[in-house]
């Protein structure tokens, strides 16, 4: 429980809801959230629900991308956007949007060519075979972009109401 001293008072604004830590809620919440509206936005363009979505890696907005951007803003709204632990924390937002976008992403984009190229060899034994490779991966630079506001808006305004 976050407490405020007031002119002798004691006034009590964030109650713990989920860990007892207003910036790990804050990230939490911007997870759930972001997982969530994949579900959604699934929904509205593929009319299909597929619930699989809402612990899968990928797709739009990046999760990843909410979470730490929630982090590094709440931190942000919290100690200040000159402290240390900003720094840290939009750091790493950066390491992680960067990341999402290029690594995982080149990594889901090889699963898809090995992917074709399995389905292709009928002299393949079953036994190599196995499941495919996960496809989904990473992220456009539009998904980083949504995650990313989604978090900082999630940060800003829950610090904003909770903080």
């Amino acid at each position: 429980m976050l407490q405020l001293q007031t002119s002798g008072q004691t006034v009590v604004r964030y109650v713990s809801y989920l860990t007892g830590n207003l910036v790990l809620d804050l990230a939490a919440l911007s997870w759930l959230a972001a997982q969530l509206l994949k579900v959604v936005i699934n929904l509205c363009v593929h009319g299909t629900m597929d619930i699989r979505l809402a612990l899968s890696s990928g797709g739009m907005p990046s999760s990843h991308s909410a979470l730490v951007c929630a982090t590094a803003m709440a931190v942000g709204r919290l100690q200040g956007f000159s402290s240390v632990s900003f720094a840290l924390a939009a750091v790493l937002a950066l390491v992680v949007m960067y990341d999402a976008c290029n690594v995982r992403r080149a990594a889901g984009e090889q699963a898809k060519v090995l992917n074709r190229i399995l389905e292709s060899w009928e002299d393949i034994s079953p036994e190599l075979l196995g499941e495919e490779l996960k496809e989904l991966l990473g992220h456009t630079p539009l998904q980083v972009l949504m995650g990313a506001i989604l978090g900082c808006c999630i940060g800003w305004f829950g610090v904003q109401l909770y903080g």
